[in-house]
C-alpha cells in the first residue's frame, strides 16, 4: 500500500537495522593494538561479508518461495527461514535447530551491545559527561564493572517498560528504537566528520579519510531515515525520548557536581588497557 519511494525507504531502514553491531567495534577497537591501521580494513571487510550473506538469503527466499507464500510469511512475521529450508531440504530438522540458533543470535547480540555500552559509559564518565562512579574498573583486569552493571539495569528497564503493554510488539519496538537512535547518532557523527576534517592538521599522517562529500550525503540520508515517514511506531519515539531524558539528567547531575568541586576533566584516571 506504499509508493515506490516509501517502499524503498522502509526497506532501507530495515537494512540499516540488519547492520547494527558493526558500530560497536568503534568503542571496542581502542583495546586493540594499532587500531588506526587495522580498523578500517576490518570494518569494511566485515560489512562486505555481511552484505553478501544477506543478499544470498534474499535471493534464496525469492527463488524458492512463490509470491503467495511470500504474502503468508509476511503476515506470519518471520517464518521465511522455516519455509525455505522445508522446501529446499525437507529432511533437515530446522524446527529443532532453529530455537538454538535464535537464542545464540540474541545472546551474542546482547553480549556485544553490553560490552560496547559499558565501554561507552566508562569513557563518558572519564570525561565527566556522566557520573564518575560509572567509570570504576576492577583493580586487576581493568574491566568497567560499573558500566556493565548500569547497562544491564538499563536494558532490563527497557524490557519491563515495553512488556508492560500486552499489545506491544517487544522485538519490533526495541529494535526500531535502536535503529532510530543509531540513525540519529550516525547523523551527528557524519556532521562531526565534516567539521573535524576541515580542522585537521594537514601534516599529520592518517590511515583513512572519508572520501569527498560522502559524510554530507550520509548525514542527510540518516536524518531522512530517522523521520516518522518510514512508518515507525510512535512508541519508539517515546522510548528514545525517555532514554535521552535519562542521559540529560545524568549529565546535569555530573555538571553540577563537577562545577561544585571544581576538579575539571578526569583525564588522569587510568585507561582500561593500561
Amino acid at each position: 500500500d506504499k509508493g515506490l519511494f516509501l517502499a524503498v525507504t522502509a526497506a532501507t531502514s530495515i537494512a540499516f537495522f540488519a547492520m547494527i553491531g558493526f558500530e560497536d567495534s568503534v568503542n571496542m577497537v581502542e583495546e586493540t593494538r594499532n587500531p588506526e591501521h587495522i580498523f578500517p580494513r576490518t570494518m569494511l571487510t566485515g560489512l562486505g561479508i555481511a552484505v553478501i550473506l544477506y543478499m544470498l538469503v534474499a535471493v534464496s527466499v525469492v527463488s524458492v518461495l512463490s509470491p503467495t507464500e511470500h504474502e503468508g510469511i509476511r503476515e506470519a512475521e518471520g517464518a521465511a527461514l522455516h519455509e525455505v529450508v522445508h522446501k529446499g531440504s525437507p529432511d533437515f530438522p530446522i524446527d529443532r535447530i532453529f530455537p538454538f540458533l535464535a537464542v545464540f543470535a540474541v545472546a551474542n547480540t546482547a553480549l556485544i551491545n553490553m560490552l560496547m555500552a559499558s565501554r561507552l559509559f566508562y569513557g563518558m564518565a572519564r570525561q565527566d559527561v556522566l557520573p564518575r562512579a560509572l567509570g570504576r574498573v576492577l583493580p586487576g583486569r581493568r574491566t568497567p564493572w560499573a558500566g556493565i552493571t548500569f547497562s544491564t539495569i538499563l536494558a532490563l528497564g527497557l524490557i519491563w517498560y515495553v512488556t508492560s503493554d500486552p499489545d506491544s510488539n517487544v522485538v519490533a519496538n526495541l529494535s526500531g528504537t535502536t535503529a532510530f537512535l543509531l540513525l540519529c547518532v550516525s547523523t551527528v557523527v557524519n556532521v562531526a566528520c565534516v567539521v573535524l576534517r576541515g580542522k585537521r592538521d594537514r601534516s599529520r599522517k592518517v590511515f583513512f579519510t572519508s572520501p569527498g562529500p560522502l559524510p554530507v550525503v550520509a548525514a542527510l540520508l540518516c536524518a531522512f531515515l530517522a523521520g516518522p515517514w518510514v512508518g515507525r511506531d510512535p512508541v519508539q519515539y517515546r522510548i528514545a525520548g525517555g532514554l535521552m531524558a535519562v542521559g540529560v539528567v545524568l549529565w546535569f547531575v555530573t555538571w553540577l557536581f563537577t562545577r561544585r568541586t571544581s576538579t575539571g576533566p578526569a583525564g588522569a584516571r587510568p585507561h582500561i588497557s593500561e
